[in-house]
């Protein structure tokens, strides 16, 4: 996967675990024998596979204010009821499958938050390739917050990588002398 390329071999090994499986089908997000959408719409169906070392998206996301708002409501059907179509959703914080599926749409990919394929590695941050991405990214954060709080959590989380690669270089110069 493009989002994979420049991470190190150690990160992605697990990925093909499940994105090459025959078991990358509906039944990966809708319990087989239940299928029942309200259950497909809660975040933990995505902690499945997205939580561990290669993947910390749940831990993120349960530590965030947004995991939080989830987790102390995600019982009362007045903050989230899960049996609305997404696209009729109007939950008190969003889930994963709020934004990631944004209008029941089920290309998760299509609204993928992971960094390098935003543009935000070292190599291409702010390259004009990126750019309808990262507006179409930030458009979803505007459902909730104001135009302006997306570009500059975006901006931060360019900074952010920048400062990370910086110090994984520096590492390896340390463990190189």
């Amino acid at each position: 996967c493009a989002w994979s390329i420049e991470r190190p071999p150690g990160d992605t090994a697990g990925c093909t675990f499940c994105h090459t499986s025959s078991e990358e089908r509906c039944s990966t997000c809708h319990q087989r024998h239940q299928f029942d959408p309200a259950v497909a719409r809660r975040s933990e169906q995505c902690k499945t596979c997205h939580w561990g070392k290669d993947h910390r998206d749940w831990e993120a996301y349960d530590i965030s204010i947004h995991g939080t708002v989830y987790q102390v409501n995600k019982w009362d059907p007045t903050q989230f009821d899960m049996s609305k179509k997404l696209a009729d959703a109007d939950y008190v914080g969003p889930t994963c499958q709020y934004c990631h599926m944004r209008g029941g749409h089920h290309n998760v990919q299509r609204l993928s938050t992971v960094y390098t394929s935003m543009g935000m590695s070292n190599a291409d941050r702010g390259a004009p390739l990126w750019k309808e991405k990262r507006d179409t990214w930030a458009s979803v954060c505007d459902d909730c917050h104001s135009p302006r709080f997306a570009r500059e959590n975006l901006q931060a989380m360019d900074e952010a990588c920048k400062d990370a690669g910086l110090k994984y270089t520096e590492t390896f110069k340390v463990a190189e002398n």
